[in-house]
């Protein structure tokens, strides 16, 4: 097997998902002589202006760091002028243009977390766990003007534990995919990959979650639901409503089927019979409410909100389709 060479790079990436690919990247010796990562953009209660996770690590690294607003052709011109062998791609957030792409004469290789052809898109973590599945993986691909369509290069995969969240699979799947792509340099620079083209599934494609994939649909079995407040968790949060109030809800677990009385209560409607409090779903299911937030407020677990009074038997969770909206819900004393 051959040892592969260092491998001039231009990095682009923005988020925390993408710092450990460049961390792997750079202490493997390869000559980053570029970090690109998008502006500098307001985050934070105070929305103020702070450089991206990636930014700090070139920093700190001593890397060259460049912020386009777009990738037009000075920007070209500066990518052209490095003269990279090859550019690693890692949740960049810009889509590159046919101009950069071909730039580097090893390709511009992506990493992708899942196992391509399924989940192309933005969100590949969070629509897998709303679909049920229990694996995942990485993949690193050479990117061609499609959207997550070019040759696969090298694969990993892993399972998605039954409680898992988006956030905890995605900083797994970040470790994972910096580990693959310091691999695959080695062997694309060696001559032992032979990129293998994609037969797409377009029913799996995961575009930008939209707030309305956020709102809790009370209405559906328990596994549903358990399955959208654990794909939403970091962000954005599965949402509902209290009254006129809004709400976030963290974590839940599937609950014990109704039985008796219960069965005519309306899907959302918080049942009795103790702690932590159960919710009425579709199906004749419920599920146990661990974990809330109520705008403005923070985390509170389902017993604490009981206690609180924040919420009681009886009370209903709506959709939060708009603020004030949703369904009746407990007296404004409560909130």
């Amino acid at each position: 097997m051959g040892r592969g060479r260092i491998v001039k790079l231009a990095f682009f990436g923005t988020p925390e998902f993408a710092v450990p690919s460049l961390a792997r990247l750079y202490d493997s010796g390869h000559d980053i002589r570029l970090v690109l990562t998008q502006p500098d953009r307001p985050s934070g209660r105070g929305r103020q202006v702070r450089p991206g996770p990636v930014k700090r690590e070139a920093q700190a690294r001593g890397l060259q760091v460049f912020q386009p607003e777009h990738l037009d052709d000075p920007a070209a011109d500066r990518i052209a002028a490095l003269g990279v062998d090859a550019s690693v791609v890692v949740a960049y957030g810009l889509i590159l243009p046919a101009s950069v792409l071909r730039l580097p004469p090893m390709g511009c290789i992506n990493l992708h977390a899942s196992l391509l052809p399924r989940y192309r898109g933005a969100a590949p973590v969070t629509h897998a766990i709303l679909r049920g599945e229990t694996r995942t993986g990485v993949t690193t691909l050479l990117m061609d003007e499609g959207i997550d369509t070019g040759p696969i290069l090298l694969q990993r995969d892993c399972p998605i534990g039954s409680e898992e969240t988006a956030g905890d699979v995605e900083k797994r799947l970040s470790e994972m995919g910096a580990v693959l792509l310091v691999e695959t340099l080695r062997a694309l620079s060696a001559g032992e990959i032979n990129p293998r083209p994609q037969a797409i599934d377009r029913e799996t494609y995961a575009p930008k979650i939209r707030p309305e994939t956020a709102r809790i649909p009370w209405g559906r079995e328990a596994a549903f639901i358990a399955n959208l407040v654990r794909a939403m968790s970091p962000r954005p949060g599965a949402a509902t409503s209290l009254g006129s109030g809004h709400l976030k809800i963290w974590r839940v677990a599937v609950g014990p089927p109704r039985s008796g009385d219960e069965t005519v209560a309306p899907p959302g409607t918080v049942l009795s019979g103790g702690a932590p409090p159960r919710v009425a779903c579709g199906g004749g299911g419920s599920v146990i409410l661990l974990e809330m937030q109520m705008e403005g407020r923070s985390r509170v677990t389902g017993e604490e909100a009981l206690r609180g009074r924040c919420l009681g038997p009886g009370d209903r969770f709506g959709e939060a389709t708009q603020a004030g909206g949703g369904n009746p819900g407990p007296p404004a004393s409560r909130l």
